[in-house]
C-alpha cells in the first residue's frame, strides 16, 4: 500500500463574508508540482471562533502537515493554534507563510520551537517543493523562499518571486466554498512605487495573461458572490490595461455579469487620465467601487514616506468621479505619519471629507514587518504596539494621547457618516453650527466615548445623538428631527421610526391610507413619515435603491 502524506491547508479570515485567496493558490500549487502520494486539504476558520473548536476541526483532519496563512489580522490566533497543535499532535510538521512571516523569518523560527519551516515571500511553488522534500525525508532543502532551522543556526532565504504566472486557483471546489462571499481577484503582482509604510522587495510589477483575467472576471461575476475585490496594489499603475479591464466589465455588465455584482479596485486617483474617467461615467451605477488612498494632503508627510502624489489632480479627478453618482469612492487617510500634528491631520481631514466621497476611513498607522518605517526607526521615530497589527501608540508630532482622540474621531465617523444613516443630518449639523467636520466628528467621538456604547441597539444610538445634536448651537429642533426622520427612513427597509424620532399624531393614518391608494402598485413596501417644519410626508419606496449609496428613494407630498 502505497504511504501518502495528508497536508491541511488553514486559512483563517477576519470575518466569515471574507473568503482568503491564497490557499486556494497554494493547493493550486501541490496539485501542478507536489508527488501525487501528497493530498491536501482546505480548511477555513474565521479568528473569532474559538481555538479549541478550530483545533478540533484541524485533528479531525489528521493531518501529517498544517500550514497557515499569516497575515496581521490572525497571527495572534496562528501561534495559540501553534501551541496547541504541538501539544495534542506532537508529530504534525508546522510550516507558516505570508507577508506576516516573510520579513522576519528568523525572529518567527526562533521564538515559535513549533514551527518547522517558514515559506519567504510568494509561497505557491516553494511549498510544494518543500512538501515533496518533506515526503522524502530531506529535512534541510535548499529550496527558495524556504527557511528553517539547523542545528543551532537558521537557515534565511530571501522572499522568493516566481518568474512565472501563479497557478490558477479557481477550481470547482473553490467555487463551492465561495458560497457568496466576498471574491477576490489578482491580475498583477508587485507595485511601481516604494511608500515607507508598505511592504518593501515587492520586485517590479507582474501583470498575469488579461484575457485569463478577463475569464476569470466572467467566472466569478457568475458565482454568486456580489462583490469581487481586485488585490492588484495599484489596479491603474498600467493606464492602457487598466482602461481594458473596466471597459470589459462595462461592456459585459448585465449581459455576462449579473446585476447586483459590483468589482472593487485600489487605485492611485492622480494616474486617473481623462479617457478612463469618461469611461467610467459610462459604467452602470453600482458596478465598479474605487478606493483611493489618499493618506494624507500634507506634502512634506507625503514626501517623507516617499510618496509622490499630486494631491491638486487628486481633488479634481474624485470630484468628477463624483459627480455622476454612478461610481462608489473610497478614501483613506493614515493618522500617525511623519510631521503630521492634530493640526496638519485635522487639514487633512477636512479637505478629503469636502470632497464627500461615500465612505471615508481614518486608518493608523500600522509599523509593518517588511515596511521601511519600521525597518528604520532612527529616519521614521515612533512607538507602535509590539503585538500585531503593530499600530501606532505615539509619534514626535502626535502624541498618545492625540492618538486616542482620533481612535475617538474615527469611531463618530464610522457610526454617523461611513454607516451612511446621518447624511442629511450631518450636512444640516455642519452648516448651522459652522463647526469644520474634524471638530464635529472629534466633540461627537469624544461624547460617544464617554457613553461606553457595548452593543448599543440602532434606536438607542439614534436617541443617544438626537440629544446629542439638540445640544448644539443654532440647532431647531424640528429641523433636527425631520431631518433625521428622513435619513432614517432612506436607510431602514423597516420603516417604524426609532423611538425618539416619533410624534403621536391621528392625521398620519388617514394620510397613509390616502397616499397608498394615490400611488397604487399594492404589495409595495414603503415607509411614511409626517413632516413639521415644513408640513408635508416623505415616502421612502422600499422597491427604490441606489446601488452606489445604498439609500432608498424618498418622495414628499
Amino acid at each position: 500500500m502505497e504511504r501518502t502524506q495528508k497536508v491541511l491547508l488553514c486559512a483563517l479570515n477576519a470575518k466569515y463574508i471574507h473568503s482568503s485567496l491564497a490557499p486556494w493558490y497554494l493547493l493550486a500549487g501541490i496539485a501542478q508540482y507536489c508527488v501525487k502520494e501528497i493530498r491536501a486539504e482546505l480548511l477555513e476558520a474565521t479568528v473569532n471562533e474559538d481555538a479549541d473548536d478550530i483545533l478540533n476541526r484541524i485533528a479531525v483532519q489528521n493531518p501529517d502537515v498544517v500550514a497557515f496563512s499569516c497575515y496581521i489580522w490572525n497571527i495572534q490566533k496562528v501561534k495559540e493554534l501553534i501551541r496547541k497543535i504541538k501539544v495534542s499532535h506532537p508529530g504534525t510538521m508546522v510550516i507558516l507563510g505570508g507577508p506576516e512571516v516573510s520579513y522576519n523569518t528568523k525572529e518567527v523560527l526562533l521564538n515559535n520551537p513549533g514551527v518547522g519551516y517558514v515559506i519567504s515571500g510568494e509561497g505557491e511553488k516553494p511549498l510544494a517543493l518543500l512538501l515533496n522534500a518533506i515526503y522524502i525525508g530531506d529535512a534541510e532543502p535548499d529550496i527558495p523562499g524556504v527557511c528553517y532551522r539547523k542545528d543551532t543556526e537558521t537557515i534565511i532565504s530571501a522572499p522568493f518571486i516566481s518568474a512565472e504566472d501563479p497557478p490558477d486557483p479557481y477550481s470547482e471546489q473553490y467555487f463551492k466554498a465561495l458560497n457568496g462571499r466576498i471574491a477576490y481577484l489578482e491580475s498583477s503582482r508587485g507595485c511601481p512605487f516604494s511608500c515607507a509604510f508598505c511592504l518593501s522587495e515587492r520586485g517590479n510589477v507582474r501583470y498575469f495573461d488579461l484575457e485569463e483575467a478577463k475569464e476569470r472576471i466572467l467566472r466569478l461575476a457568475k458565482s454568486g458572490t456580489k462583490t469581487v475585490k481586485l488585490v492588484d496594489r495599484t489596479f491603474n499603475a498600467n493606464r492602457k490595461r487598466a482602461y481594458d479591464l473596466m471597459s470589459f466589465l462595462i461592456q459585459n455588465a448585465y449581459t455576462e455579469i449579473p446585476e447586483g455584482v459590483c468589482f472593487h479596485f485600489e487605485i492611485a486617483g492622480d494616474l486617473l487620465d481623462e479617457d478612463t474617467i469618461s469611461l467610467l461615467a459610462s459604467a452602470p451605477a453600482g458596478l465598479i467601487q474605487l478606493e483611493i488612498g489618499l493618506q494624507s494632503f500634507n506634502r512634506k508627510t507625503l514626501e517623507a514616506v516617499n510618496r509622490k502624489t499630486d494631491t491638486g489632480l487628486i481633488k479634481r479627478n474624485i470630484g468628477k468621479l463624483l459627480k455622476k453618482g454612478n461610481i462608489h469612492i473610497h478614501i483613506d487617510l493614515i493618522a500617525g505619519l511623519p510631521f503630521e500634528d492634530i493640526k496638519s491631520f485635522a487639514y487633512s481631514f477636512n479637505t478629503a471629507y469636502a470632497l464627500l466621497p461615500h465612505m471615508l476611513q481614518l486608518g493608523f498607522l500600522k509599523l509593518l514587518h517588511g515596511a521601511p518605517m519600521r525597518e528604520n526607526p532612527e529616519i521614521y521615530p515612533c512607538c507602535y504596539h509590539k503585538n500585531a497589527p503593530y499600530e501606532v501608540i505615539s509619534t514626535p508630532w502626535l502624541p498618545s494621547h492625540a492618538v486616542k482622540l482620533l481612535h475617538h474621531t474615527e469611531d463618530a465617523l464610522n457610526r454617523l457618516y461611513n454607516s451612511g444613516r446621518f447624511r442629511r443630518t450631518l450636512s444640516y449639523l455642519l452648516s448651522r453650527t459652522g463647526y469644520t467636520p474634524f471638530v464635529f466628528f472629534q466633540d461627537c467621538g469624544n461624547y460617544l466615548s464617554a457613553k461606553k456604547l457595548n452593543r448599543i441597539g440602532l434606536n438607542d444610538f439614534i436617541a443617544l445623538v438626537y440629544d446629542y445634536f439638540i445640544s448644539l448651537p443654532n440647532i431647531e429642533k424640528a429641523v433636527l428631527r425631520d431631518t433625521m426622520v428622513c435619513d432614517f427612513l432612506s436607510s431602514n427597509a423597516g420603516g417604524k421610526l426609532p423611538y425618539a424620532l416619533q410624534i403621536p399624531d391621528p392625521a398620519l393614518r388617514e394620510v397613509k391610507k390616502r397616499l397608498k391608494n394615490a400611488l397604487g402598485e399594492h404589495g409595495v413596501k414603503r415607509g411614511f413619515a409626517l413632516l413639521y417644519a415644513e408640513p408635508r410626508v416623505v415616502v421612502a419606496e422600499y422597491d427604490k435603491r441606489n446601488p452606489v449609496t445604498g439609500e432608498y428613494k424618498l418622495s414628499f407630498f
